[in-house]
């Protein structure tokens, strides 16, 4: 049996990790800036992280969710108190996907309604609330066509509010950064309008936070720049460190009742052991502030860069965006300078690093980068 070619591959083989340092087969070294979709937060082999889910291996892999599970209610408790969401109630599932997906069936159940307002560019996983990312901004379709999704110009209010005064909404999900739309920022005071649109026409506000979430911007979620607090978050990615896991931070205005949600291997004891050791390191190794420090100082340094037409982000997400292709970019940092990065479209490269990056470690990217251009 073949594997499904749907993903393009670089004719490399990783084999181990350190930081944000990879290895290839060759023992060649790579600095990783993309970390996987912004899965990995903490570093790679980080070693407490390692020695939790060795630890829990010994112990239980995996138990069904019909019998307690206090190791969910301690990833519950440390995200509450380091999220500043000790008020609201969480659930455990497996991807982002399932992530939005479970957030848009609850939104639906608490309002009786069906249509889902989402923004051009928007990501949110391989579910109906996403649209292709094209070359050719006229073209925005779903992902799953014929499910009732209206997809709107990001930061424009007076359209959010043409597509709600009706009151048939039950949901508008937005990114925290879109991520997979080129690292664009939602304006603060847009999201606060949207907030409140939203508590006007009792339309519930789901902010997906699954790649810009876990500290990557310099705050745990990115969305507290604008001091909002959305009905509903979405995380994943970098809440594992590769640990495949995800979850749903729900307002205390949802009441639950058993059957309403439901998973098979959501909120595993493995799971929940990487989470809780992900949530320690972030808390002990200061990650959400060198998040913040080390990308002001990435950002301030490439916006010195003529080539780049524009450089958008915050903390440790990051776009550059050219105004040509950046495949041949991408290519020479990887073979000739053995950096990793990502890309968004044709013309931008995104930074996606572990949240430990060093000062040392940017500046090798930037030196990198400027001989590159």
């Amino acid at each position: 049996m073949k594997l499904f070619d749907v993903y393009p591959l670089f004719d490399i083989e990783i084999v181990r990790g350190s930081g944000c340092k990879i290895y290839d087969n060759n023992n060649v070294e790579y600095l990783d800036l993309y970390g996987g979709h912004a899965v990995i937060s903490i570093g790679h082999s980080q070693p407490y992280y390692v020695q939790k889910l060795q630890n829990q291996v010994e112990k239980l892999v995996f138990y069904s969710n019909s019998v307690i599970n206090n190791l969910q209610v301690e990833v519950a408790e440390k995200l509450g108190e380091i999220s500043g969401y000790d008020d609201y109630f969480f659930f455990m599932i497996n991807s982002g996907a399932e992530a939005n997906e479970n957030a848009l069936k609850l939104a639906s159940f608490h309002t009786g309604r069906k249509k889902v307002v989402s923004f051009s560019k928007s990501f949110h996983g391989r579910t109906s609330a996403s649209v292709r990312i094209t070359d050719n901004p006229k073209i925005v379709a779903p992902v799953n066509e014929g499910i009732d999704v209206e997809f709107l110009p990001l930061n424009d209010i007076k359209k959010v509010q043409k597509s709600l005064q009706n009151n048939d909404v039950c949901a508008v999900i937005i990114e925290g950064i879109q991520g997979v739309g080129g690292i664009q920022v939602p304006d603060s005071k847009f999201l606060q309008q949207l907030s409140d649109e939203c508590k006007k026409t009792g339309t519930i506000l789901i902010l997906d936070e699954i790649q810009s979430g876990y500290g990557r911007s310099g705050k745990f979620f990115a969305h507290q720049y604008s001091g909002i607090k959305p009905d509903i978050i979405t995380v994943a990615k970098g809440m594992g460190n590769g640990f495949p896991v995800a979850g749903l931070l729900i307002s205390p205005m949802f009441k639950a009742s058993h059957g309403l949600l439901g998973t098979t291997f959501g909120g595993n004891h493995l799971a929940c052991a990487a989470s809780t050791a992900v949530l320690d390191i972030i808390k002990v190794e200061r990650l959400i502030e060198n998040a913040a420090t080390v990308g002001d100082y990435l950002l301030g340094e490439l916006k010195q860069f003529k080539e780049i037409k524009e450089v958008r982000g915050l903390g440790l997400m990051i776009g550059l965006e050219f105004d040509k292709p950046v495949k041949e970019i991408r290519n020479n940092l990887l073979f000739e300078k053995h950096i990793f990065t990502g890309v968004s479209g044709t013309n931008t490269i995104r930074l996606l690093p572990p949240l430990c990056l060093s000062k040392a470690e940017a500046d090798v990217f930037l030196e990198a980068l400027r001989d590159v251009l």
